[in-house]
């Protein structure tokens, strides 16, 4: 009698990474992560990261050693660094932002919340009894470094389209006028990508005559976008004192990192260390230069001209998935200047199928380059589908969407950032 062996069943990938296991499968491992994130790809549209510029070149020419940019942008010992094209992506940044080429100084960090970081602990080392104000809309990160840097931190309401409440931000001010203020202003909230007014800002602090400021930007999303318009602009009239974008987001870089920005004068220089020959001016100290060769070639291969390009490209395909929606019957909205699209939270059934990002009745998705009309097509199929042709909700959906808040104005909320 002849016995057939059964196959065993594929590993899943928790058990193939398993590195008790031997022999570990390399190849099915990698196999596995490539094909399930390549599955995604088509309904990923919740969470901002490019995904039209190609980036093989710099990982199959570089991606095989180390590279490391430790210490200071400016320093110059070691081999195998990318320290020159550091210096060249800091130096773009700063002249598309305007930023005076005599008080700059900047580097690329891990991501927007190492920016946020590194700007937070030298406006608080020259302000050390400041209290640090920030809205509810603001990033994860800002209460989680306030923490950090043992600071005492004062939150700002933020009205529902997620701009500031300046009215609230100056009872806050007043409460604590006899403290040096640092502000955090948002360029690009996490939900409706909204920006703060660094005018409005700048008139509070005036009208209650603080004893020392710091204005740093967070504009991990839109900071970028916006800097090429010239509505973000931290030339010496803007009286923005830091700034922080992200890297894996406008260029979709693949892997987190980003650029931080301050005015020389508002910082302390590193301290040398002797046996590296650089100095520790960074939060990391030892720093990727990998990304820092990722962010330059992105740069590069489009400039100044394609990349707006690519900024209204991804605009005009947000004012369509606007307009698709509401003539769906699923209102949306978005900032004038936004990539992203807030809409009432949809069925179970669509965000299993969708990655969108969610806050309780209200969702997104962002329309980052790269994103198509195709996929905004099919999203809103799949939201028409839940709604019966009669105008009630399918079997198994108990509501049709709601109407959500939209822009407190009908103006451009990015209306005199960086000119205070």
């Amino acid at each position: 009698m002849t016995h057939t062996s059964i196959p065993a069943p594929p590993l899943g990938l928790a058990d193939a990474a398993d590195l008790g296991r031997t022999p570990v499968d390399i190849t099915a491992v990698l196999d596995h992560l490539v094909t399930q994130a390549d599955t995604a790809a088509p309904t990923s549209i919740g969470f901002p990261g490019a995904v039209d510029l190609d980036h093989r070149e710099v990982m199959a020419r570089l991606g095989h050693r180390l590279w490391n940019n430790i210490g200071d942008p400016t320093d110059t010992g070691g081999t195998a660094h990318t320290r020159i094209l550091e210096q060249a992506v800091i130096a773009w940044l700063a002249d598309t932002l305007t930023m005076p080429a005599d008080d700059r100084w900047g580097y690329v960090t891990t991501g927007g919340t190492e920016g946020n970081l590194s700007a937070l602990h030298a406006a608080r080392r020259r302000l050390p009894n400041a209290r640090i104000y920030y809205s509810t809309a603001a990033h994860y990160s800002i209460p989680k470094i306030i923490e950090m840097l043992g600071a005492r931190g004062v939150v700002v309401n933020a009205g529902v389209d997620g701009e500031m409440d300046y009215d609230h931000l100056a009872v806050g001010v007043r409460r604590h006028r006899r403290w040096p203020a640092i502000v955090v202003a948002t360029a690009g909230t996490t939900m409706t990508e909204a920006v703060d007014d660094t005018t409005r800002i700048h008139a509070v602090l005036d009208a209650h005559d603080v004893p020392g400021r710091h204005l740093h930007v967070d504009a991990a999303l839109s900071g970028i976008p916006l800097a090429l318009d010239g509505r973000l602009r931290l030339d010496d009239d803007s009286g923005i004192g830091s700034i922080a974008v992200s890297g894996h987001k406008f260029f979709g870089v693949p892997t987190p990192c980003g650029v931080v920005l301050i005015r020389d004068s508002l910082r302390r220089h590193g301290n040398p260390v002797a046996y590296t020959a650089t100095l520790d001016s960074t939060v990391t100290g030892s720093r990727c230069g990998l990304a820092a060769a990722l962010l330059w070639h992105a740069i590069a291969t489009h400039g100044r001209e394609g990349h707006r390009w690519r900024v209204s490209e991804a605009r005009r395909l947000a004012a369509y998935a606007v307009d698709r929606l509401t003539a769906a019957g699923w209102p949306a909205w978005r900032h004038p200047h936004a990539f992203t699209v807030v809409l009432p939270t949809p069925p179970a059934s669509v965000r299993a199928k969708w990655l969108l990002a969610t806050d309780a009745d209200v969702s997104h998705l962002i329309c980052m380059p790269g994103i198509t009309q195709g996929q905004i097509d099919a999203f809103v199929a799949d939201l028409t589908d839940t709604i019966a042709p009669g105008g009630g909700p399918d079997p198994g959906h108990s509501h049709l969407p709601r109407s959500i808040p939209r822009p407190r104005r009908a103006s451009s909320p990015t209306a005199g950032i960086g000119t205070p």
